[in-house]
């Protein structure tokens, strides 16, 4: 960590943010199992409701169990080479070292983090993989062997706020337990609410919009131009007190989502400084 600079952090939604729909839609359920996406979401649908589960538990299940019958590879190496076939916003690719460059003009020490319900094998293996200090995203468990075998984490819209916090006290690793229950005033922790901002588009991101606009930070509805659910999605958000602030799927330099990103780091260097800047009378 560069401990000369203060962290600011940019946490992301996958699905619906970065790329357009459900990652698993682009080429996994069509090509590999051969499904129709729409049948497949609603078998998820059907099997959570009659095991009374988790929807994502359901659909990690649901991909394991149909690869299996397909005769599909099921090695750690196979699902990150399908995720580095993930079609992307426009722009993504060259969001991330623009936006660290202007957060370190600022003096700031700006870090990625992605927050998703989508497949972590996935978006490891995707092109922008490289860019994300963590990525926390539904797992699969895997054998001696390195194949699939279950789910190790299932990451639905009430769990992603746990991870709010972890950045918030930069506690990262998903199995610790201790540290991130450990009591740490506000003021001592590394990453404040209002030096995060998340970029979310939809229903798995209600409860954790919820909680950076409620301590102070920044929550930015994304939606896919001329998708009547996506722009739907948007709005809902606004309307419900979710976020505040949103823009387009288009990541591109002078695009609307980047002038939001500019204006928030601006926002959090001048309030850095503002905050260095207080002197109070001696008694």
């Amino acid at each position: 960590m560069d401990t000369t600079r203060p962290l600011a952090v940019f946490a992301y939604d996958f699905d619906g943010t970065l790329a357009p729909g459900h990652m698993q839609n682009h080429a996994f359920i069509p090509d590999e199992l051969g499904m129709d996406r729409a049948a497949f979401w609603d078998e998820v649908r059907v099997l959570a409701q009659a095991q009374r589960g988790d929807e994502i538990l359901a659909y990690m299940h649901l991909m394991l169990a149909k690869a299996r019958e397909r005769g599909l590879e099921l090695s750690l190496e196979s699902w990150r080479r399908r995720g580095a076939t993930l079609r992307l916003f426009p722009g993504v690719e060259d969001w991330f070292p623009r936006q660290n460059a202007r957060a370190a003009a600022l003096g700031l020490d700006l870090r990625h983090v992605i927050i998703s319900s989508g497949n972590r094998e996935l978006i490891e293996g995707s092109p922008i993989a490289g860019w994300f200090e963590r990525i926390y995203a539904s797992a699969f468990m895997f054998d001696a062997d390195h194949d699939a075998i279950g789910a190790a984490l299932a990451i639905n819209y009430t769990s992603k706020t746990q991870y709010l916090f972890r950045i918030n006290k930069w506690t990262l690793d998903e199995w610790d337990n201790s540290e991130i229950n450990r009591v740490q005033v506000p003021a001592d922790r590394p990453v404040p609410f209002d030096r995060i901002a998340y970029f979310g588009d939809g229903f798995t991101d209600i409860p954790v919009m919820r909680v950076v606009t409620d301590h102070g930070g920044h929550a930015v509805a994304v939606y896919e131009p001329g998708d009547p659910a996506s722009e739907s999605a948007a709005l809902s958000l606004r309307k419900d007190g979710r976020a505040h602030l949103s823009g387009p799927g288009d990541y591109s330099e002078g695009a609307p989502l980047d002038v939001l990103a500019s204006a928030l780091l601006s926002r959090m260097g001048a309030d850095l400084l503002a905050r260095t800047a207080v002197t109070w009378p001696r008694v």
